[in-house]
């Protein structure tokens, strides 16, 4: 069976409802002692004062009258002088002679009450209290000089200190357990208000649990509460962080994953790729062989097959050069001769070179340079640049342009940089592929790498060589209307400028 639990809350308030009422408890009795103090003080003094005077008085009685022995004057003066100093003090008054015996009283009548332990206390020079319900008899003794006379008595009622005693009593009684009730009452809503802050703090801790992490405290507050609070949220947000580092780890991996099997894929289509331009050429090569063996005496299959094998090895001959010119980037340690290069002069030549491929295939060629020197392997920035014409003459429509330009910029960090454009009117990259250009192996379509004589490896090669001179080549847009390359190269400074 399953115990019952008492929760926080119960036990907060039972522990609140315990401290009030000791504190209550606490108070009410140390108050109360202090009234019956003040009180018993209160009549001490007023007896003691009572007691002078009838001190004097029957002092100033025995040393007027006759002079006869202390008994005597007792037992004939003792009524006169208990009715007088009644009237003097107000209360009642016995008074007893040295013997202990009755010598006269206030009174209509003669007390009852047995006073002779209180005579013997009285006979030995001391004050004594007798109390019978709601009244109290106060005797002390009276002298003449060092001589005793006798004992007076007085008659006091306390009835009302005892009321007043009472009403304090239930006074304090009634407003302890008003605020006992409402300490309580207040206690438990106090405590409950923290519990149901805990509580919201527990959920919170759930949550982050079950991976819901926090976007802000469960509670603010400007104590201990809140800064528990805080403490939970931060925790949460390192946890999130964390978690979404992994989940990114984990997501670069995938992707690497990914990435090694699309390679994988690419290599095996390059691999079929370059296989079939591999036998194109030969087949081309070797059915010309065949058919000068045959025919070897026409002159003008001589010269068909003499321009077919050429335009066929030279094909073979860019294919394997670019093959071997990439692998060597990939596998060896590259080193490239990087020197001051005139960029105006390097530009122009190479758009020459291109301009004769660019009108073949009825393609405009615009050029616009400006003078500048950058840090780059002028054989290699050849290749990027001629690579990158080529391509815009290949892939262009019949009628287009080709522009060639540079400029110079600065970029955020106060380098100046030599930017080359390359652009074209052509056919456009699909957007698809336009993040995937510049990977080995890739190329857009079979067919339309096919009929130009694409490899896949020629952005790949010039991605390579930018990078191993310090720069950079992007594409810049691409569309319906064309494609333009932009290549990013450290500039050398003038001296004149300098």
């Amino acid at each position: 069976m399953r115990r019952r639990r008492i929760g926080l809350k119960g036990k907060l308030a039972l522990l609140l409802a315990l401290l009030l009422a000791s504190v209550l408890i606490l108070l009410s009795s140390l108050v109360l002692v202090g009234i019956r103090e003040d009180q018993r003080s209160r009549l001490e003094q007023t007896f003691a004062h009572q007691a002078d005077a009838a001190n004097l008085r029957v002092r100033e009685a025995y040393l007027t009258g006759d002079r006869i022995a202390p008994g005597a004057f007792m037992d004939e003066s003792g009524q006169k002088l208990a009715v007088d100093l009644g009237e003097q003090s107000g209360m009642p008054v016995t008074l007893y002679n040295a013997d202990g015996a009755f010598a006269g009283t206030s009174l209509p009548f003669q007390p009852l009450t047995n006073v002779s332990d209180a005579l013997a206390y009285t006979a030995k020079g001391q004050s004594a209290y007798i109390t019978e319900g709601d009244s109290l008899l106060y005797l002390a003794p009276l002298y003449d000089a060092d001589r005793f006379l006798g004992t007076v008595q007085f008659h006091a009622s306390i009835a009302e200190q005892h009321a007043f005693y009472a009403r304090i009593r239930n006074l304090f009684l009634a407003t302890g357990a008003a605020v006992l009730a409402a300490g309580f009452l207040v206690g438990y809503l106090y405590v409950w208000r923290q519990v149901l802050v805990i509580g919201k703090l527990g959920r919170a801790a759930r949550e982050i649990g079950l991976g819901r992490y926090l976007s802000a405290p469960p509670v603010r507050r400007n104590d201990e509460l809140g800064e528990l609070a805080e403490g939970i949220h931060e925790m949460s947000e390192n946890i999130a962080s964390s978690v979404e580092l992994l989940t990114e780890e984990k997501q670069k991996l995938e992707s690497a994953v990914s990435r090694l099997r699309e390679l994988e894929q690419q290599q095996k289509q390059f691999i079929g790729n370059i296989s079939h331009e591999l036998k194109t050429p030969l087949t081309s090569i070797l059915a010309y062989a065949d058919l000068l063996e045959m025919y070897g005496d026409d002159p003008e299959l001589l010269d068909k097959a003499r321009a077919q094998i050429r335009q066929e090895a030279v094909r073979l001959y860019g294919l394997v050069e670019k093959t071997l010119q990439l692998a060597s980037l990939d596998i060896y340690d590259f080193q490239t001769r990087a020197e001051t290069v005139r960029i105006e002069p390097l530009l122009r030549e190479a758009a020459n070179r291109i301009r004769v491929k660019a009108e073949s295939s009825q393609i405009l060629l615009e050029t616009r340079f400006e003078e500048g020197k950058v840090w780059a392997d002028p054989d290699n920035l050849m290749h990027m640049l001629l690579n990158l014409l080529d391509n815009a003459v290949k892939y262009n429509r019949e009628g287009g342009t080709v522009r060639l330009s540079n400029r110079t910029e600065t970029n955020g960090e106060g380098a100046v940089r030599m930017k080359i454009e390359v652009a074209d009117t052509g056919i456009g990259i699909p957007p698809e592929a336009q993040s995937r250009i510049f990977d080995p192996f890739y190329t857009v379509s079979n067919d339309r790498s096919r009929s130009a004589g694409g490899t896949g490896l020629g952005l790949a090669l010039v991605r390579s060589l930018a990078e191993k001179q310090g720069g950079t080549v992007r594409l810049a847009e691409s569309g319906p209307n064309g494609t333009r390359f932009v290549i990013d190269l450290p500039t050398v400074p003038d001296p004149a400028d300098s």
